[in-house]
């Protein structure tokens, strides 16, 4: 197995109508790399898993929503040695009531799987932190010494990339990152304007358990910057920012945009500052006392228009 892998020719095991589900050939390769002897998948599908795991002789225990199996909300049977994980990539494929009927699980079950469903959540936060809940929950199961592989992807919404990679909770080891090479995709038949590139790859993460008690867990957290708020910007980056975001202004709106904050508190002469930077740098304008910025376009654009003529 390289860190790269292709599986043009999809395998035997699972439903290959079942959407979403992935190449039986990688959960081989899985198993023969890495010898195991066990592999449990609580988030199995169509049984893709399960089906490999039989033919090569491998423990197995397979559950699914599907199956009368709720992560959220029930407890992990077992204490395996290795987990494949394989979440929906938020809602891309909806699964309760589209590969599979709610009403039946219901009858079945006593449990309605729409609400535990992680293909239906209400937004990609809301995903996110599910989803890290039945990677932790998962990872806190395996005996030490064991590995969890959890199989993912990106998502591209409205010129917006949602990583799951960049926010997924890493617990214990992080071991290796292995990109899968995805076929017959949608993308591949579609034509694309502008700079949207198509994703045509997912990827495996492989975390090792090397402590049972205490591990490490990398998690993602997001917080808004200021560029008035740190000493790292430069006084041309904070002004051309409010004059970027504000539009052209007066000096003293321009004043007030950044008075109070971190960056004047260092500087009694933080005014006189301002006022050079926009004496200094082409980018800003000056007319009738107002202030404003070119973008680069527009700089370039003047360039060529001058040289014309």
């Amino acid at each position: 197995m390289l860190s790269v892998v292709s599986y043009p020719e999809r395998g035997n095991g699972g439903r290959n109508y079942y959407r979403g589900n992935c190449s039986p050939k990688m959960i081989e390769d899985i198993i023969k790399q890495y010898r195991l002897h066990n592999l449990n998948d609580y988030m199995c599908g169509s049984g893709t898993t399960e089906d490999v795991c039989k033919m090569l002789g491998v423990d197995t225990r397979c559950y699914d929503l599907n199956r009368g199996f709720d992560m959220m909300t029930m407890d992990i049977p077992e204490r395996p040695e290795n987990i494949f994980f394989h979440p929906p990539y938020d809602d891309i494929i909806v699964y309760s009531d589209h590969m599979y009927q709610a009403d039946d699980i219901i009858q079945k079950y006593g449990f309605d799987p729409r609400i535990n469903d992680l293909s239906r959540c209400k937004d990609w936060e809301d995903f996110v932190k599910k989803m890290n809940y039945c990677v932790n929950k998962q990872f806190a199961s395996l005996e030490k010494g064991g590995r969890m592989f959890v199989l993912m992807g990106d998502i591209k919404k409205k010129g917006k990339l949602y990583s799951m990679l960049c926010d997924i909770a890493k617990p214990g080891t992080l071991e290796q990152i292995v990109i899968k090479m995805q076929h017959n995709c949608v993308s591949y038949n579609r034509q694309y304007t502008g700079s949207f590139i198509p994703i045509v790859h997912e990827y495996m993460m492989i975390v090792r358990k090397d402590a049972a008690m205490i591990y490490d867990v990398g998690l993602t957290h997001y917080h808004k910057f200021d560029m008035r708020e740190s000493m790292s910007t430069t006084w041309r980056d904070v002004v051309a920012s409010v004059l970027e975001d504000c539009g052209d202004m007066e000096l003293k709106e321009i004043y007030s945009k950044i008075e109070g904050h971190k960056k004047c508190q260092n500087n009694v002469h933080w005014k006189e500052k301002v006022r050079q930077v926009l004496q200094c740098y082409s980018e800003f304008t000056s007319q009738n006392e107002v202030y404003g910025k070119l973008l680069n376009r527009e700089r370039l654009s003047i360039r060529q228009s001058f040289f014309l003529h």
